[in-house]
């Protein structure tokens, strides 16, 4: 016959294994396990078995041993862990992509019914619609004020009605109902609360980011540097060239108000000096694309002369009826 640990032995197998998945593993996803059933659990750990370690426990437990285990080794990055325990909370070891990881864990979702005395997630809306039952549930519906009309036998809801409010407490009547209807407006797994990698912790936000939002958070960040640095002249890379193009149009103004002059400037004063020069430089620019449209509209010609005509009977040599 096996003998069972003790409480004390538990504990100090539990800091074992918890000290040594934080020294095989850099990365752990926090998750919230709340009304995540046992079985789920199970099929969670399975369907992630490979790469990543699933570990739930005390928090107060967790605490003690990631405080202990940073003092021994020395790695404070590991204290970055404790504010993140706070309520039913479990952690995700892995050493695959987070996003991936995270994916992976959102579906292994379940439906579960509205039970009384339950905050509810979403807002539960009923559908129109036949619900199949008899006319003597209709008391059901008069409570919460539903518009319903008897049809062929059975009660039917009229228009939509919002049974319940995200936040609100599930009430004895409306998680009959739900229960009659035979709906299960919630659906519960495990949810990602924050992400830790090497020390740092982001929000599970971060994961879903793609190449082309860094693009564009980084293109934005430079445009702020760039119109800092023009407002107050201080030279950055991002703005040197909007500071020398503004450098130039302040010495083309200069030499076009004054009679000092260099070769660009020459022409940029012909042009204000002789205002139809503007014409003839567009004109060239003209020529080229109706040349070029013509060009194209005269070889569209060509191809169709080029099509042979369709043959009829009467080339062939002979009539229908000869």
């Amino acid at each position: 016959m096996v003998n069972k640990l003790s409480k004390a032995d538990k504990k100090i197998a539990y800091d074992a294994k918890l000290c040594q998945l934080l020294d095989d593993f850099s990365q752990i996803l926090i998750v919230a396990a709340d009304n995540v059933g046992s079985t789920q659990l199970q099929n969670i750990r399975q369907g992630l078995r490979g790469d990543s370690v699933v570990l739930m426990g005390k928090n107060t437990m967790m605490k003690r041993s990631v405080r202990i285990h940073s003092e021994k080794t020395g790695n404070k990055a590991f204290l970055n862990l404790i504010p993140l325990l706070q309520g039913n909370v479990g952690l995700i070891f892995t050493k695959g992509d987070l996003k991936e990881v995270s994916e992976e864990v959102a579906k292994y979702k379940v439906g579960a019914p509205a039970r009384v005395g339950l905050v509810a997630p979403i807002d539960v809306v009923v559908p129109p619609g036949n619900t199949g039952l008899d006319p003597s549930q209709t008391s059901f519906f008069q409570v919460l004020n539903i518009p319903t009309k008897i049809n062929k036998g059975t009660v039917e809801i009229i228009t939509p009605v919002e049974l319940i409010k995200k936040g609100e407490k599930v009430g004895s009547s409306e998680a009959a109902l739900l229960a009659k209807l035979g709906i299960r407006p919630f659906s519960y797994g495990l949810v990602v609360l924050s992400a830790y990698d090497n020390g740092s912790v982001f929000s599970p936000e971060v994961l879903d980011l793609t190449e082309d939002d860094l693009a564009e958070k980084f293109a934005a960040g430079v445009s702020m540097i760039a119109s800092l640095s023009l407002a107050t002249s201080y030279p950055t890379l991002a703005a040197a060239p909007h500071m020398f193009v503004n450098a130039y149009k302040n010495v083309l103004a200069v030499a076009v108000a004054t009679a000092y002059s260099y070769p660009e400037a020459e022409k940029v004063k012909e042009f204000l000096e002789d205002p139809s020069k503007f014409a003839f430089a567009a004109a060239p620019v003209t020529a080229a694309a109706a040349a070029s449209s013509g060009a194209s509209a005269a070889a569209k010609e060509e191809e169709k002369k080029e099509e042979p005509a369709e043959e009829s009977d009467d080339d062939m040599g002979f009539g229908l009826f000869d």
